[in-house]
């Protein structure tokens, strides 16, 4: 059969998605409820459709055709006919194109129109408008491609669980300011590829990059009208397809790819944080930009009345993970970012909503099933963000084994200790162990919890000392988004001061955090620019802001921030050098491979009730085994506290390693401590040792 001069075949339903076999292209798109499916080719430009060709056969709920004329550069997108009856969950409209949700690639970015919209708007009732506008031309393309890519040797880092220490980075924030690197390469991934950024990585001593979301996503109408944009990324659109604002100019998806190449010939994995809960088309009253316009009632949860959206993830919608094409189509993402790009594991926005059916949470989930028993992705790091918006939502601690989750309880013990809340001893232990009454279950071991004090979300560790409150004001609305409970302390001035006993305080507090960190059970996650005092200006939801404050930067540094880098990488290499502080299973009670002791300042073992001391502020941590003994010791008071030290076990006896206060790391040659008692300065943390060497 011939159309538009294109020979059109039968193809195969069997593979989702444009695949080009060398010979031409099969396409293939699941829709359970169309009633046509019309594949539109575009010239090279996206500006004119040269053909529009019905798609001829409809198999096992799949409309297919091969043509032999198509190749790797054709733009296409589709039209899917059906019912508009959102009253029923129905939303088609063939006036809308539609984005392929396999696609490999986009060219374009959305123009915000009114055409987009799958009813008129202005009008009050989206179900009883039907909008006859062509989408076409403020629409971006799907692209042909061709995937083969020469690798090399491309060796995966396959860094241990409990050996990986992660740093959670943007794309464009990593390099935007870095002027070491090629204008063009700034914020893409080919910059982020750069040696020269990848060697601050390796010195600092990371292990792994947890990249915010790098899966296409749009800028939302509502952030473009206030000359804002969607910075952070959270508003996937294609689950297959890099975001092209990452790519350099004249470049292509493989620069993805050469990315991940050279950050694992540095040792470095790579993890995605990517958004498999929503999607960018938000509630019914949103845009028609793919999944709605090809199959609403499959690839959303609907609510009670199909009308509307079962929303958990407070952006609209839910994806329906409950429908095996909708679960097939995850699925064939993760394994297409592992197999074919190099991957080395995910971090899971609002994971929570992976795993439940509507208002139950079960970490026997078909999704969390599903990954489990998968030959390629069980074998990847998995990481979940243990929450959502919807009904029991909260569930950290509750994934399968073989999962790791964000501990938030981790940031905010850490900071209210440190920040000198009272009562905050016991959950300081806790965390020291890694909240081993939440994760130590069903053979999970510490690397469980990642902990971290900052993230994306929230205030970076400079702000966290320097602002009690948050000033979200550029984000344009009011000051009211972002939460207000922020564990912070400005030190007694609120932002920027030139007051040397404020900077030398907030250095202190900073070192005092990052050691507490680096030192705890479980897997530490530092953010991108906290070891450099990267500053938001107290924005503590700076999702919207693409500038400076968002950004990296290198060079022309002052020099408490060198120092405190080469602090954080001093921890690092401590860490790594010490098995008693990366312990690979719990350790919350004594154990035949480590024991545990917790001491008061006058070296007796804490009892119940000093544990319930609403005031005590000191405490000792001490780690140890047949051949070392490490001592912690903690000081979140104002003012310095003696602690009589236990007598040392080994022949060496007790010698001082690092000292928050003073910001000293003695790695190689560590002092020895004179006498039984040691002040433990305020507001300070000691790290003592005692070996048999």
């Amino acid at each position: 059969m011939s159309k538009h001069g294109f020979t059109v075949l039968e193809g195969s339903p069997a593979t989702l998605g444009a695949t080009w076999d060398g010979s031409g292209t099969n396409f293939a798109i699941f829709s359970a409820h169309a009633t046509k499916v019309e594949l539109c080719l575009f010239d090279s430009r996206g500006r004119r459709e040269t053909a529009r060709i019905p798609l001829p056969e409809y198999t096992d709920e799949v409309w297919h055709s091969y043509l032999p004329e198509v190749r790797p550069g054709q733009l296409y997108g589709y039209r899917v006919h059906g019912p508009y009856d959102p009253a029923n969950g129905h939303r088609f409209n063939p006036n809308k194109l539609v984005l392929d949700p396999y696609a490999l690639e986009l060219q374009g970015d959305i123009r915000w129109h009114d055409a987009v919209f799958g009813y008129r708007i202005g009008s009050n009732r989206d179900d009883l408008s039907f909008d006859r506008r062509d989408s076409a031309f403020v629409m971006p393309k799907c692209v042909v491609v061709d995937p083969a890519v020469t690798w090399g040797p491309d060796i995966r880092p396959n860094t241990a669980w409990a050996d990986t220490i992660i740093y959670e980075a943007h794309v464009k924030g990593m390099t935007a300011l870095n002027e070491d690197i090629n204008d063009n390469l700034r914020g893409t991934f080919g910059g982020l590829a750069d040696p020269k950024v990848i060697d601050h990585l390796v010195k600092l001593g990371v292990t792994a990059v947890e990249l915010m979301p790098t899966q296409a996503f749009f800028d939302d109408r509502y952030l473009i009208e206030k000359g804002l944009t969607n910075y952070w990324g959270y508003n996937t659109v294609g689950f297959f397809a890099p975001a092209m604002r990452y790519i350099s100019p004249g470049a292509n998806l493989h620069e993805f790819k050469l990315m991940v190449r050279r950050l694992h010939e540095a040792g470095i994995e790579v993890i995605l944080d990517v958004v498999y809960n929503h999607t960018a088309e938000g509630n019914q009253m949103g845009p028609t930009l793919s999944f709605r316009g090809i199959d609403n009632a499959s690839y959303y949860i609907l609510a009670d009345d199909p009308r509307y959206y079962f929303d958990t993830t407070g952006c609209g919608n839910t994806v329906n993970l409950q429908h095996p094409r909708v679960l097939q189509m995850v699925m064939d993402s993760l394994r297409y970012w592992v197999e074919a790009c190099h991957v080395d594991g995910f971090r899971f926005d609002l994971a929570s909503s992976l795993g439940r059916v509507r208002d139950t949470f079960s970490p026997s989930a078909t999704f969390l099933d599903a990954v489990r028993q998968d030959p390629v992705l069980s074998k990847v790091k998995m990481i979940a963000e243990p929450w959502d918006t919807g009904t029991n939502g909260y569930q950290v601690g509750n994934f399968p084994p073989g999962w790791a989750e964000w501990n938030d309880q981790y940031r905010d013990t850490v900071r209210s200790y440190w920040k000198g809340d009272q009562s905050m001893l016991a959950p300081l232990a806790s965390r020291l162990l890694a909240t081993a009454e939440r994760f130590d279950r069903r053979g999970r071991r510490p690397w469980s919890s990642v902990n971290f004090i900052t993230a994306h979300d929230g205030f970076t560790l400079m702000d966290t000392v320097s602002y009690n409150d948050k000033h979200n004001e550029a984000n344009k609305e009011d000051n009211r988004d972002g939460h207000s409970d922020n564990r912070s302390w400005n030190c007694g001035v609120e932002g920027p001061t030139d007051d040397p006993e404020i900077l030398d305080l907030r250095d202190q507090m900073r070192r005092a955090m990052m050691a507490t960190l680096l030192l705890s059970q479980g897997t530490p996650m530092i953010l991108m620019g906290d070891e450099l005092g990267r500053s938001q200006g107290g924005n503590n939801n700076a999702y919207c802001q693409d500038a400076e404050m968002n950004w990296l930067q290198l060079r022309g540094l002052d020099p408490r921030d060198d120092g405190f880098r080469d602090f954080v990488a001093g921890l690092i290499k401590l860490r790594k050098s010490r098995e008693l502080i990366n312990h690979s299973a719990f350790i919350h009670k004594s154990t035949r491979a480590v024991d545990i002791h917790w001491l008061r300042p006058d070296g007796q073992p804490m009892e119940d009730n000093d544990w319930h001391n609403p005031d005590a502020r000191t405490l000792g941590m001490l780690l140890s085994n047949e051949t070392a003994a490490i001592l912690v010791l903690f000081n979140s008071h104002f003012e310095p506290v003696p602690f009589e030290l236990p007598q040392p076990r080994f022949s060496g006896g007790w010698t001082r390693i690092a000292d928050t206060h003073s910001g000293e790391l003695f790695l190689r040659r560590p002092p020895g401590v004179d006498g039984a008692t040691i002040e433990v300065p305020p507001r300070g943390l000691l790290v003592l040792e005692d070996t048999a060497e």
